[in-house]
């Protein structure tokens, strides 16, 4: 007996306290709530907000520092890409360079050996000449000696004695030289 009069109690308190309609307030229930909601608000603004809120400073700091490196790190990039870039401007105009002396050294040498060969084949030719001028009179005075003794020889067939002498070889030549200038 005595469990179904402490169940009918239970459900007579529980009916009691209990609100009769959805639009009815038990002040009771709300009061402990308000206080239950404050002190749970208080203990978490005293213990957790503060390591919340270093948390989060911590991890905005750690960002920032991040972020500024990451800023700095993209500053070198870019300062190294310039640098690069001049780098690679230097070397094209040093090749450049270098080609265009190569070109004028080549052409120089080119143009060198080109005079060197034609000045070797006036040389060769002005020889060739004198060789054969010195071939020309040499043949002229053959020729000459050989003129004044056919000339001897007949003269002395025709006078009849033989013409040898130095005075006689003189008087030929003399006269076969104005031939030769009367051209």
């Amino acid at each position: 007996m005595s469990s179904s009069l402490f169940g009918l109690m239970l459900v007579s308190e529980g009916a009691a306290g209990a609100p009769t309609s959805p639009f009815e307030v038990n002040f009771g229930l709300f009061f402990w709530t308000w206080v239950t909601f404050l002190g749970l608000f208080l203990l978490l603004w005293k213990f957790v907000w503060p390591q919340m809120l270093a948390a989060t400073e911590a991890r905005e700091a750690k960002i920032k520092q991040q972020l500024a490196e990451a800023e700095r790190l993209n500053a070198e990039a870019k300062a190294s890409v310039a640098e690069q870039t001049k780098l690679l401007a230097d070397a094209r105009a040093q090749a450049s360079t270098i080609l265009a002396e190569t070109k004028a050294a080549a052409e120089k040498e080119r143009s060198m050996a080109t005079e060197k060969t034609r000045a070797e084949a006036e040389e060769l030719l002005a020889r060739a000449r004198r060789e054969i001028g010195a071939e020309k009179d040499r043949a002229s005075a053959e020729l000459r000696r050989e003129a004044v003794d056919l000339a001897l020889a007949a003269a002395g067939k025709l006078i009849g004695q033989r013409l040898e002498s130095a005075e006689d070889q003189k008087i030929v030549t003399d006269y076969l030289a104005t031939l030769g200038t009367g051209k």
